[in-house]
């Protein structure tokens, strides 16, 4: 039985956190992020590789493990560092002043960003310096089975992913085969996409990427026609460049929050079959119930084998304290902090 796409997805994180890139090597001066299931409303994708600042990385730390959104990350860049009031010292928004002060006072909230009322007025000043810790973006798409219709559809979102150009580079993660990749599945993806191969733990290239113009505008695709008698024209606007850099920004910090790890969030290690399991240098979510790599869809309370871990384990104290339940997410946890804050 193949394992599931999940299982696959979760490999590829680990390879990419302990192996990028995946030929050559980065400076010391370059740490990697890794994150899952991330994207823009109309795109999301399955793997995100951030190539980053190490010093600025650690710098980002200051303002703790939650995301900044696009509002708080508007206030925190531009806050004076001397006391001022508020729509003196930010730019203006585009939107109503009154969600600017909401933002403030949850930045202060925070923690992120000193106020004071003076006058009757709200004025702000910075604690930090906020990093551009983020270099590159790298987006991965997993599809360990590829054939002819999965190349098909995939062809499509990577010609609009290459077309938007918001990552610097797009690639396919795929399983290797005693064949290779068929060279008729290469022609079905856009030239600019690259292909990684699996085979066990490791990775090789198949075929390399393009380097994409972030700085530049991009071409959104609304529509286009589906082929065959279908004449009609494409719909398409234009991305400026301001748009993909805060764009970018936002994706740069939910992947800081959420990590690749974070999958437990949606299954139940809290039930006595859940397991993690060691497989060369991947540690896998395993069913002892059903013998085998689960998925975080059928991994649920809805689940018939789902069993609760009795009450008496969640009494137990060290090295499991509050049960195994609770000891897996703390272990996740402390990977995924440690992969925040790089040696």
């Amino acid at each position: 039985m193949r394992e599931p796409e999940f299982t696959f997805e979760l490999r590829v994180c680990q390879w990419a956190e302990r192996e990028w890139p995946p030929e050559g090597s980065l400076d010391d001066e370059t740490a990697v992020l890794v994150a899952r299931q991330l994207g823009t409303r109309s795109r999301r994708w399955d793997t995100l590789v951030l190539e980053c600042d190490r010093e600025a990385l650690a710098a980002r730390a200051v303002f703790g493990p939650d995301r900044l959104t696009g509002d708080l990350l508007h206030v925190v860049r531009h806050a004076p560092r001397g006391w001022a009031y508020y729509r003196e010292a930010l730019p203006d928004p585009g939107y109503p002043w009154r969600y600017v002060r909401e933002t403030i006072h949850e930045a202060a909230d925070r923690g992120i960003v000193d106020t004071r009322r003076r006058g009757g007025r709200i004025e702000l000043r910075r604690k930090w310096h906020y990093p551009d810790w983020c270099r590159r973006i790298v987006a991965i798409e997993n599809k360990p089975d590829l054939d002819a219709s999965a190349a098909r559809r995939l062809g499509d979102q990577l010609e609009r992913d290459v077309a938007l150009a918001l990552a610097d580079e797009v690639w396919v993660a795929t399983r290797a085969t005693d064949d290779g990749v068929e060279p008729a599945l290469l022609e079905r993806l856009p030239v600019e996409a690259g292909i990684l191969t699996f085979d066990g733990g490791g990775a090789s290239v198949a075929w390399h990427p393009a380097s994409l113009a972030v700085d530049e505008p991009g071409t959104r695709i609304a529509e286009r026609p589906s082929g065959g008698d279908d004449a009609s024209a494409a719909r398409f606007e234009y991305a400026d460049p301001d748009w993909k850099r805060a764009k970018r920004r936002e994706l740069a910090e939910r992947a800081y929050e959420r990590g690749w790890r974070a999958y437990v969030g949606t299954m139940r290690p809290d039930c006595r079959h859940f397991e993690l399991r060691r497989e060369g240098d991947a540690l896998l979510p395993w069913c002892a119930a059903k013998g085998r790599t689960q998925t975080a869809r059928e991994c649920s309370g809805r689940c018939e084998r789902f069993s609760p871990e009795p009450p008496a384990w969640r009494t137990r104290g060290w090295p499991i304290e509050g049960g195994p339940g609770k000891g897996i997410r703390r272990l996740l946890d402390r990977q995924r902090e440690r992969a925040r804050r790089p040696d």
